[in-house]
């Protein structure tokens, strides 16, 4: 704050010093020295008196200048700060010249002023904060100008303020909250800018506020509720914003005086709100582009003072009330792109003021009202593409004198077209498209001299019997001012372009006869049409060569001839039309060679040249058409190569050569074609393989490369071709494994069929793939070739191998015999409790021997198994040893007539070894035989 009211303060006191009369000379001769006027040079002189200079008034009182007023003067230059000098200045208004450059601080010191209107120059900078320091200032207008930056909240401050004026600038940020404080605002002007966020709701907490602009900003968010009455308000345009969500229901129930409502071209939906009805004073409605919806209330008729209902391009449903007709004053009608239904309301007819009415794209069916046709304000009916029926009166065009459009096509009306309605002499715009008239087109359309716009396709219109001529097109000579005529898609069997085609508009720049069976020559005289942009005479009986004057339509960019009888060759004179976009001649008798020339129509996107005797080769200048989109050569005579230069079609889509005699293989550079979905080259001498390149065109949906001479192998890559729906590579030389992933996988063998030695998955119905291509098999034979020694030399070794080991076998068998004889039986866990069991508890009746330190037992385990049960008495000395030493002893040797041991059973205080038990006894008993006699003795012989 200090830091702003230190350098005014400055200023301030220096003026209130020295300010007078000839200050405010010296400062309006410095503003004239910054401008360029001759005006000013010459009436601003100091010959003269200030006070009658142009454009300034001074006071009576101080005689002083208390008013500048340049507007519209034609000044261009800049403000100087001399201006500031002017400290009497009520009123400043320099709008609607060419000042530019900022605003200088300067001007801070004119504290009287009022009105500050700069508006229409080309100010620029932000919008000075000062500018709150105006505390009289009742209008401030800075529309028009280059402003950027944010609304200074301080303008909010100006509580004097009546007209706030910003528009047409580059201004963003938000609206200030605090612009509710300006209590005696009548005129908020925001629209065209860059204002974005919401509308705050204060502003309609401001009682005074007459009129409200904020259209054409990036303001987001529903519309604030109205909670005071705001009685003044007349005109509320919010237009061309981003709001949101439903009105709410009681929105205008406090504007008694709302003249003007603008919510188009926003997101606004939900019912329209009833309350909307009860405001009156309503002239203007327009709710157009939003997502409305339901129906349009009956209430409207309340809305007496109407005169624009603008409901374009919502969801309405329902009928049209017939409540509009009690609305006298309405001009205009605007209800296209919604859900209507019904019938057209009589009442419509009754609208005395009417001058457009604009229902098109609904579903609205019946008959149009006779009435509606004798309208004499009339100026736009618009009906077309709905569902309306019947015929057109007989008086249509009678009581039509304004009527400037009437546009009835893409309906279901039938009948004849009427010669009255060439009586209404203003009209400009005919369609009747698309319906079933049928008869004649009447001969005196021509006297619609001011027709600039005449549609008739689709519909049953003949030509007049009683000339092979299409004698409507010599009356139509009289329209001067036409410039799209089509009457396509009509018998008009037979029919001749007369030539009296070229005394048609030299204004012309759509011509479309299409599919209309008209027969004879193209009359040379259409090359008088020189501002044709659009020509279409395709799909007719057309003989004779195409004329050589087409060479004058220099501004063509679309040439329709396919499907004609057209012979000849493509004249040079083609070649003349740089702008030429569209270039169709499909399906004639054209012969020759393509002109080399054609390569010069840089704008060519779509060439189609199909279906001809076209011969000789593909020119290369064809590599030109850098822009080509999509290009057709096929059924035709062309030989040679295919353009080397491929890649340069960078963008084309389509290419097309099938059907010839073309003999090369497929260049490299087809891998800069990244944007192709669609290449077929059937039907040619082709040869090569099929480039791997082709996995990079990923756009791909057609390729069609059959019955050609291609050789090798189908690449792999081709699997990565994801888009790829139609695949043909039959009748070539193709062999080895088909790919199975990607777009294969839905192939069926008619893309493959006619090929040398292919294979792949069982639904083609081909051989599987077992190396036996011609390729694998010599790959293999080598192989063999290469490993046969080796592999017999390994086999020889292995063979020794086994001999060794075999032998190895046998003489660990008998090994493994002598251990199975005397090693351990199969190893088992036995428990104490187990071993208790066996023996009854160590009874004696198991009890087999009793040794130095311990006995042994006898006892069945419970499988059945028979054991013996050595057990250790550790309370001998060296039992514990004896133990151990046992297991060592036992766990060494091998032999067949050792006892097997099974197990072992260990503890603190308990351990015995389990043995095979022997029902033969020992091996003592069998080898040693002890006589009779020595039994008592207590020892015997050894």
């Amino acid at each position: 704050m200090v830091v702003v009211l230190l350098p005014n303060f400055g200023v301030s006191f220096a003026m209130k010093s020295t300010t007078n009369i000839s200050t405010d000379q010296l400062a309006l001769l410095a503003l004239k020295t910054r401008v360029n006027n001759d005006l000013l040079a010459t009436n601003w002189s100091t010959a003269t008196s200030i006070c009658n200079w142009v454009g300034v008034t001074c006071g009576s009182r101080h005689h002083r200048v208390i008013a500048l007023d340049l507007f519209g003067m034609n000044l261009s230059g800049t403000i100087p700060p001399d201006m500031g000098n002017l400290s009497f200045v009520a009123f400043l208004d320099t709008g609607n010249n060419s000042f530019h450059g900022s605003l200088p601080i300067e001007l801070a010191n004119l504290r009287r002023l009022k009105s500050l209107l700069l508006s229409n120059n080309n100010f620029n900078g932000e919008i000075p904060s000062w500018f709150g320091s105006f505390s009289k200032l009742q209008n401030l207008s800075l529309g028009g100008n280059n402003f950027v930056g944010v609304i200074p909240s301080s303008l909010c401050s100006l509580s004097k303020l009546e007209l706030l004026s910003l528009y047409n600038n580059n201004l963003q940020g938000h609206i200030p909250l605090e612009i509710g404080n300006l209590s005696r605002l009548r005129f908020l002007y925001l629209h065209n800018n860059q204002i974005s966020g919401f509308i705050p709701s204060s502003v309609f907490s401001i009682s005074s506020l007459l009129k409200i602009f904020l259209r054409n900003n990036q303001l987001i968010g529903s519309i604030p509720s109205i909670r005071l009455n705001m009685s003044s308000l007349e005109v509320v345009d919010f237009t061309f914003n981003n709001l949101t969500g439903d009105i709410s229901s009681d929105m205008f129930d406090r504007l008694p005086r709302l003249q003007g409502l603008d919510l188009s071209f926003n997101h606004l939906a939900g019912p329209i709100p009833m309350s909307l009805f009860k405001c009156q004073e309503l002239k203007d409605l327009s709710l157009s582009y939003n997502h409305f919806e339901g129906i349009i209330p009956k209430e409207i008729g309340n809305l007496t003072m109407l005169k624009f209902l603008y409901l374009a391009e919502n969801n309405l449903k329902g009928e049209i009330p017939q409540q509009l007709g009690n609305l006298t004053l309405l001009i205009e009608i605007d209800i296209p792109a919604n859900k209507l239904t019904g019938k057209i309301p009589l009442e419509i007819g009754n609208i005395p003021k009417l001058e457009r009415l604009n229902l098109e794209s609904n579903n609205i069916s019946g008959h149009i009202p006779p009435r509606i046709f004798n309208s004499s304000t009339m100026r736009t009916i618009a009906l077309d593409v709905n569902h309306l029926s019947g015929c057109l009166p007989w008086s249509t065009g009678l009581w039509l004198p304004k009527l400037e459009q009437l546009l009835l096509g893409s309906n279901e009306i039938n009948g004849t077209i009427s010669t009255s309605i060439s009586n209404a002499s203003k009209l400009i715009e005919l369609d009747l498209s698309a319906n079933s008239f049928s008869g004649y087109i009447p001969d005196d359309l021509g006297n619609l001299r001011d027709l600039q716009f005449l549609n008739l396709q689709f519909n049953n219109l003949a030509r007049t019997p009683s000339s092979p001529k299409l004698s409507f097109l010599t009356s139509l000579a009289y329209c001067k001012d036409l410039r799209v005529l089509a009457f396509s898609n009509n018998p008009l069997i037979h029919g001749e372009l007369p030539i009296s085609i070229g005394n048609l508009s030299i204004s012309l720049q759509t011509f479309d006869a299409s599919d209309c069976n008209i027969g004879g020559n193209i009359p040379v005289e259409i090359g008088k049409l020189i501002n044709l942009i659009r020509l279409n005479i395709a799909n007719n009986e057309l003989i004779g060569p195409i004329p050589t004057t087409i060479g004058r339509l220099e501004k063509l960019q679309g040439f329709f001839l396919e499907d004609n009888n057209l012979e000849g060759s493509i004249p040079s004179e083609l070649c003349c039309q740089k702008s030429l976009g569209f270039l169709h001649l499909t399906g004639n008798k054209l012969a020759g060679p393509i002109p080399e020339c054609l390569g010069d129509l840089v704008s060519l996107r779509h060439l189609y040249l199909d279906s001809n005797k076209f011969a000789n080769s593909i020119p290369s200048t064809f590599t030109r058409l850098i822009d080509i989109l999509q290009l057709n050569l096929s059924s035709n005579f062309l030989g040679g190569a295919l353009p080397i230069d491929f890649g340069k079609w960078k963008v084309v889509t389509i290419i097309d050569f099938s059907e010839n005699q073309l003999s090369s293989e497929i260049p490299s550079s087809i891998r800069d074609l990244k944007d192709l979905t669609y290449l077929s080259l059937s039907g040619n001498r082709l040869y090569g393989s099929i480039p791997e390149l082709f996995g990079g065109l990923i756009e791909l949906q057609f390729l069609d490369l059959s019955r050609n001479n291609f050789s090798g192998i189908i690449p792999k890559s081709l699997q990565k071709l994801l888009h790829l729906e139609y695949l043909n590579v039959s009748f070539n030389r193709l062999h080895g494994e088909i790919p199975n992933e990607g777009p294969f996988a839905n192939c069926s063998i008619q893309s493959f069929m006619g090929n040398e030695a292919l294979c792949g998955a069982p639904q083609l119905q081909l051989p599987p793939c077992t190396h036996n291509s011609a390729k694998h098999s010599r790959k293999a034979t080598k192989l063999m070739e290469c490993i046969l020694l080796p592999i017999s030399a390994t086999l020889l070794i292995l063979a020794l191998i086994v001999f060794f080991f075999q032998s190895r076998r046998k003489h660990s068998k008998q090994k493994n015999d002598l251990e199975n004889s005397i090693g351990l039986a199969k190893w088992r866990r036995i428990s104490y409790q187990e071993l208790y069991q066996a023996t009854n508890g160590f009874c004696e009746s198991k009890l087999l021997g009793v040794g130095s330190f311990g006995s042994v037992y006898q006892g069945a385990l419970s499988d059945g198994l028979n054991i013996a049960i050595k057990v250790f008495n550790l309370e001998v000395e060296g039992s514990f040893k004896s133990f151990d030493v046992e297991c060592e002893v036992l766990r060494n040797i091998r032999h067949r007539n050792l006892v097997k041991i099974i197990s072992s059973c260990c503890n603190v205080d308990f351990k015995a070894l389990v043995l095979e038990f022997m029902p033969n006894g020992s091996l003592e008993k069998c080898c040693i035989r002890i006589p009779p006699s020595w039994s008592d003795n207590s020892c015997g012989p050894l």
